[in-house]
């Protein structure tokens, strides 16, 4: 029961670090996961997960490549094979030998073998955090296929030459020879493996097709287990398994592509399923990493024989140098590539060169990787400096994992431009994207009942969608000031509208106060985004404990009239007010801003032709509950397209703030014609 309950909490964590996530877009969700972890890991509720490294890579390394292995792009890999092989072999057996002579010199306490040991388990890449991070950042193409390449393939070499060093460390022997020919046995014997077990489990699945077996759930069964197996099997021969799972994702990517009868169902279901998986099991390894922080550094800084300062100096040295050593390895094989073929080679950039440097991000692989190292030698004494090893392996994860959060904005931003053209031509096709997933989430839900509704809804945003696609970019920015600026104005004539109204004597104080809030609503829709949202929350907050508060007193039948009688008195003020500004928009209108001029003039006629119908009881409640709703899951899928947009680094987070601004405006608008009814 209690390890259920952990799970749970951990589950728990991962919805809490995107909830977080999406307040603070600017740290990526893998940081936080792990913060998390370590405030979980240092609360006095008693939680210890013993990291089990065996466990560790089959539970979660093995799905995560068997995923990246199956989605990855086999074209770009086989095109890009040199770069990917000379990053995941030949930089890994650089960063071996010259890292560990580095961290021998560096930390003499530290043997030879031990210090190739821990350059060799912080030579692999984790494509799992190298994903995660470039989610947020747009990285070209060409870099993120070799990053891809590179995290797949270079697990194998590292562990295969950890594996090596910590032998050599714990018997005192080690032959080149043997280790070479070991690890090409290991590795071929890993893809080769995969390859087969892949095969022959996809055998298995047109089998139990043939035999009349569509069931979704026997072969999504199937298709759950395949990594898990696939990488057992291949170890338990001490072959690969991680190149094992990523070849067998291949192979399956590669069936799926020639598959001419697939099940549309299972398809559904299949990208459903393994969505939500990776989801997870991302979000475990990074709040399972920050679980075993504390543990590691409580070890090493409460210990009276190790100096804070000393050892926090050993990690930021070994990853500059770890950083430097892949920056000049890239230099050397791009631009000598470049020199030996300029007929295939495109030349690289200083740009592209540090954005794939930035990239190298170490993951839970070099720290499940570090666990493994044993705790006594074959003479029976103590490993050499384990508990140091361990923290230097953790301490690099976070330092590169700091360094691509902040840099690689930086760097990549400068890739789609920083001039004010680009930044408005940026503005402007996401806000038609945001439209269009309004349009298509409205679609989905129309039917024979609501269909009405969701036309008149369509028809708004189509509007908005085609304004968008006239305006000219250099205009963009234009429009949207002069919009505001306008907006603001009739609001303006809305307000001398009830001031004259109450001069009149037309208008009792309650009522005043009524219209004076809602036009301070509106006016903080157009100016202050923030503060609107408050208020928003708090208005629906009130008129939902109104409701229930009803629910439990008795109706009164002189206080019903009275509701009636104040709502429609509330409705002629509105609609006084809609013409009041119509009118003011009409007389100012020129041919210069007439498209934003009718657009407001269409808002305010089509809420006085509302309030109208709602005044002679023509409009009937359902017909106006269900175009709410609508609306309220357009906007939503408005705010999910945005969010999706900024995740996957199309747009940035200034502009996120104007395209959230001007959803909030439309919004205010929106909803405001419905509101009378909850008066």
């Amino acid at each position: 029961m209690e390890l259920f309950l952990i799970i749970l909490l951990l589950l728990a964590l991962i919805g809490l670090s995107n909830f977080v996530n999406h307040f603070t877009p600017f740290i990526p969700v893998p940081l936080i996961q792990i913060a998390l972890g370590v405030l979980l890991a240092s609360l006095p509720l008693g939680i210890q997960i013993p990291m089990e490294p065996e466990l560790f890579f089959v539970l979660f390394i093995a799905p995560l490549l068997f995923h990246d292995g199956k989605n990855v792009s086999r074209q770009a890999l086989w095109k890009l094979r040199k770069p990917i092989l000379f990053l995941a072999l030949g930089l890994v057996f650089v960063t071996v030998f010259a890292i560990g002579y580095l961290i021998h010199w560096l930390i003499p306490s530290i043997p030879l073998p031990a210090s190739f040991a821990l350059a060799a388990i912080l030579s692999p890449t984790d494509v799992v955090a190298v994903g995660a991070i470039s989610s947020r950042v747009k990285i070209p193409k060409t870099i993120m296929h070799i990053l891809e390449g590179e995290g797949l393939m270079n697990d194998a070499s590292g562990l295969v030459a950890f594996k090596f060093a910590v032998a050599a460390t714990v018997t005192g022997v080690f032959s080149l020879a043997e280790a070479s020919w070991s690890f090409l046995v290991i590795s071929i014997g890993g893809l080769a493996g995969g390859a087969i077990l892949a095969y022959l489990i996809i055998r298995l699945k047109i089998f139990i097709r043939r035999l009349g077996m569509e069931d979704v759930t026997i072969h999504m069964l199937i298709q759950l287990l395949t990594p898990f197996v696939i990488f057992y099997i291949v170890e338990h021969f001490h072959l690969s398994g991680i190149l094992s799972v990523v070849a067998a994702g291949i192979v399956h990517a590669i069936y799926r592509d020639r598959d001419q009868a697939p099940a549309m169902q299972l398809r559904v279901v299949s990208q459903s399923t393994w969505t939500v998986l990776i989801y997870i099991l991302n979000g475990l390894v990074f709040v399972l990493l920050g679980l075993q922080i504390p543990n590691v550094t409580n070890e090493i800084f409460k210990n009276p024989l190790f100096n804070n300062f000393e050892v926090s100096k050993y990690i930021v040295i070994i990853t500059a140098a770890l950083i430097l050593l892949r920056f000049l390895w890239i230099c050397a094989s791009w631009w000598g590539g470049w020199q030996l073929k300029k007929q295939q080679f495109q030349k690289p950039s200083m740009k592209s060169i540090c954005i794939t440097t930035i990239s190298g991000v170490r993951g839970a692989v070099t720290l499940a990787g570090a666990f493994t190292i044993p705790y006594v030698l074959a003479d029976g004494s103590p490993f050499p400096e384990r508990s140091l090893i361990i923290f230097i392996a953790a301490g690099v994860i976070l330092v590169t994992l700091l360094v691509a959060s902040l840099f690689l904005p930086i760097l990549a931003r400068s890739e789609k431009g920083k001039t004010e053209e680009l930044r408005e031509e940026m503005v402007r096709i996401a806000t038609i994207r945001t439209i269009d997933a309004a349009i298509s989430s409205i679609r989905e839900l129309m039917n024979d009942d609501n269909r009405g509704a969701a036309v008149s809804v369509i028809s708004t945003y189509n509007q908005i969608r085609n304004r968008l696609k006239n305006v000219s970019d250099e205009h963009w920015e234009l429009q949207k000031l002069a919009e505001t600026d306008i907006r603001m104005k009739a609001l303006d004539e809305e307000a001398h509208n009830i001031e004259r109204l109450k001069k009149e004597g037309q208008v009792d104080r309650e009522t005043t106060y009524l219209m004076e809030e809602h036009i301070h609503r509106m006016r903080l829709a157009v100016t202050n985004r923030i503060q609107y949202r408050r208020l928003f929350f708090w208005t629906i907050f009130k008129r939902s404990v109104y409701k229930l508060f009803h629910l439990f007193v008795p109706k009164n039948q002189d206080r019903h009239k009275h509701h009636q009688v104040k709502t429609k008195k509330i409705i002629q003020l509105k609609v006084s007010m809609a013409k009041a500004a119509i009118r003011y928009l009409n007389d100012h209108m020129t041919p210069e801003n007439e498209d934003i001029y009718l657009l407001l003039i269409g808002e305010y006629n089509e809420m006085v032709m509302k309030f109208k119908l709602a005044k002679k009881g023509a409009d009937p409640i359902h017909y106006t509950h269900m175009q709410r709703e609508l609306r309220i899951k357009a906007f939503q899928a408005e705010r999910d397209e945005v969010q999706n947009l900024y995740e996957e680094g199309e747009i940035t987070i200034e502009v996120i703030r104007k395209i959230r601004k001007q959803i909030n405006i439309r919004e205010a608008y929106w909803m405001e014609e419905t509101s009378v009814h909850s008066h």
